[in-house]
C-alpha cells in the first residue's frame, strides 16, 4: 500500500516535524555511502530524498540500490528530469515548477515521464515547486531557464503556492536552491503557512540546527537539507536521535 504521504499527513496532526536528507547522485561517491549512511540512521532523519538538477544516466538508479542496502527509511525521488526515475524507489515527488513559466517544467517533462511511471509501482505525489531566490543563481535557474521569486514579493510567492493547492498539489516545496547564500525566510514560511492547507516543504541554505528548528517554528513540516551534509557530515551529531 503506497502510504508515504498519508504518513506525512499523519505526522502532521502528531505535531511531528519531519527531516528529509537529500542525496545527489552526481555528488555522492558510492563508496562513502556507507558511512553517510551510518550517521544518517542514528539521526532525526525520517525520508531520504535522491535527485539533483543534473544527473547522469543511470546514476539515480545505482544510487538507490545502494541506499536501499543501508536503511529502511523511505527513498522518495526528488528528480531534475526524466532520467531520475528508478523504480527501486519508494515515491516521486511529482514536481511541477510553478514559480517559472517555462511549460516544459510545468507539464512538458511529466507528460515524457508517463510511459515509465505507468510501467512502476511508484509512490506519485503532485508537488507545487516553488524556487525562492537564495542570493546566487542556483543549477535549477540554468536548466530551467527560469527565475527564482524575489524574498521581498512576500504576497506573490503566497499566491503561487495558494495556486498549486488549487490546482491539486498535494505539497508545497519552497527551495532557495542547494548550496543557497540565504535560506527561505522565516515570514515566508509563515505566511505561506497561513494561507494553504497541505503540507509545506522547506530547503535550501539550511546549514545549522537553529535555521532548522527556524524552519519548523514557523510552519514547515518537512525541512530538506542537503547541501550541509555534503560539505560536512558531522552536522548529523547535532541531529542524533
Amino acid at each position: 500500500m503506497k502510504s508515504i504521504y498519508k504518513n506525512i499527513e499523519s505526522s502532521i496532526l502528531k505535531g511531528e516535524k519531519l527531516l528529509a536528507v537529500l542525496i545527489d547522485p552526481d555528488k555522492m561517491k558510492l563508496e562513502q555511502l556507507s558511512g553517510f549512511m551510518l550517521k544518517l540512521n542514528q539521526s532525526v532523519t525520517t525520508h531520504v530524498f535522491i535527485g539533483g538538477s543534473r544527473v547522469n544516466a543511470q546514476a539515480t538508479d545505482n544510487l538507490v540500490k545502494e541506499v536501499k542496502k543501508y536503511t529502511h527509511l523511505p527513498i522518495v525521488l526528488f528528480p531534475g528530469d526524466v532520467n531520475q526515475i528508478s523504480d527501486q524507489a519508494d515515491a516521486l515527488l511529482y514536481l511541477s515548477l510553478i514559480s517559472g513559466r517555462n511549460p516544459e517544467y510545468l507539464i512538458g517533462k511529466h507528460v515524457l515521464a508517463i510511459p515509465r511511471l505507468l510501467e512502476m509501482d511508484l509512490e506519485i505525489i503532485p508537488t507545487g515547486y516553488l524556487l525562492i531566490d537564495g542570493g546566487k543563481k542556483t543549477a535549477v535557474e540554468s536548466v530551467t531557464a527560469t527565475k527564482s521569486l524575489p524574498q521581498e514579493n512576500t504576497q506573490d510567492i503566497i499566491n503561487t503556492a495558494k495556486a498549486g493547492e488549487f490546482l491539486g498539489m498535494k505539497l508545497i516545496y519552497l527551495e532557495a536552491g542547494s548550496g543557497a547564500n540565504i535560506a527561505v525566510a522565516p515570514e515566508i514560511i509563515s505566511s505561506v503557512k497561513a494561507y494553504v492547507d497541505i503540507p509545506i516543504i522547506v530547503g535550501g541554505g539550511i546549514r545549522t540546527k537553529q535555521q532548522l528548528d527556524l524552519a519548523y517554528k514557523n510552519g514547515a513540516d518537512l525541512v530538506v537539507i542537503g547541501t550541509a551534509f555534503e560539505e560536512d557530515d558531522s552536522f548529523f551529531d547535532e541531529l542524533k536521535k
